[in-house]
C-alpha cells in the first residue's frame, strides 16, 4: 500500500521541479523583455508609489480602527461595500482532561464530535 503514495510522492516532486524549472525560465525572459521599458517602469512607480503608500497608510489605520469598535460593538457591522465580521472568541476545552473525565462518565461521551482527518504534504528537510 505506501508504494503506490512513494511513486506518486516522487511523481508530485518530479512534476514540482518541472514547474520551477519553467518559471525560473519565464522570469529570466521576462526580464529581457522589461529591460526595454524599465526606465519607464520606474518613473510611473515613482510618480505612483507614494500616492499608494498614503492609501494603503489610511486603509491600515481605518482598518485597525473598525476592528476596534467592532469588537467593543460586539456584533458584525455592514457597510456598502465591505462586512466587518464580528467572531466570538472560540471555546477550546482540555481534550486529555476530559477523555480522563469521561473514563469516569461514560455518558459525556455523547457530546463528543471528532472531525475528519487531513493530509498536507510537506518539504522534506
Amino acid at each position: 500500500m505506501l508504494e503506490p503514495i512513494r511513486a506518486k510522492l516522487d511523481e508530485f516532486a518530479e512534476v514540482k521541479s518541472a514547474a520551477e524549472l519553467t518559471r525560473l525560465d519565464y522570469e529570466a525572459r521576462r526580464s529581457e523583455v522589461l529591460k526595454a521599458v524599465q526606465a519607464e517602469l520606474e518613473a510611473l512607480e515613482a510618480e505612483f508609489q507614494p500616492l499608494l503608500e498614503a492609501a494603503q497608510g489610511r486603509a491600515k489605520v481605518l482598518e485597525a480602527e473598525i476592528k476596534q469598535e467592532v469588537l467593543q460593538h460586539g456584533a458584525s457591522v455592514k457597510g456598502g461595500r465591505f462586512y466587518a465580521v464580528y467572531t466570538r472568541g472560540r471555546v477550546s476545552w482540555d481534550s486529555a482532561r476530559l477523555d480522563k473525565y469521561a473514563a469516569a462518565h461514560p455518558e459525556v461521551r455523547q457530546f463528543r464530535k471528532e472531525g475528519q482527518p487531513s493530509v498536507s504534504l510537506r518539504v522534506v528537510e
